[in-house]
């Protein structure tokens, strides 16, 4: 019989392993669409072995990673806490944890064959509803511009995050760039216009 302490150990090694090995598909797999397991392994820094032990072909680790990556996003969502204080402070920290969890978004999204025969069931919207209430709260109190619907600022901002994450690289925009980049490009559209003198 194994020590309670030494399962434990073991568990939560597994369960790092696991989400190395989830991250790293979402990472390449947003690249690569067509990316091979032993890729995928090597970004993980794995052994192709360890990678089929725990996801026994590509469907699987494909499902998973969807799954992850939703999971990921949903949970950065809430840790920004975007209820509280000012909207514009509000924006500014999700603005923030979208960009951390931007390899997610360009995985999910960036490639239709990613989602594609899956049922509105098996994937669940994203989290429009905390952020329309953001956006409404925002428009409310005079800090986003109130001719905009709130759909249409919504949409704006995943393009967004979703645009600086995805051409970084291409654009000579360094990661740490991102969000103040995003920000200020968001900011300088969304906000309510001053009045004309």
């Amino acid at each position: 019989m194994k020590e309670p302490g030494l399962e434990t150990a073991g568990t939560r090694t597994r369960g790092r392993t696991r989400r190395v090995i989830l991250s790293a598909a979402a990472s390449v797999l947003g690249r690569d669409y067509h990316a091979t397991l032993a890729d995928i392994a090597a970004a993980a820094g794995v052994g192709r072995t360890t990678l089929h032990r725990y996801f026994s072909d590509r469907t699987r680790l494909i499902n998973a990673a969807i799954e992850d990556s939703i999971e990921a996003i949903e949970q950065s969502v809430t840790d920004a806490a975007i209820d509280q204080d000012s909207p514009v402070e509000a924006m500014r920290r999700l603005v923030t944890a979208m960009v951390a969890v931007g390899d997610r978004l360009v995985f999910l999204f960036g490639d239709p064959r990613v989602l594609e025969g899956r049922s509105a069931a098996d994937t669940p919207p994203p989290l429009d509803d905390p952020v329309i209430a953001l956006i409404k709260r925002g428009q409310a109190e005079g800090a986003f511009d109130p001719d905009l619907t709130p759909a249409w600022i919504q949409r704006v901002l995943w393009s967004l995050v979703y645009t600086g994450y995805k051409d970084a690289d291409a654009c000579g925009l360094p990661r740490h760039g991102i969000v103040s980049t995003v920000i200020r490009t968001l900011e300088n559209g969304i906000h309510t216009p001053n009045p004309k003198h």
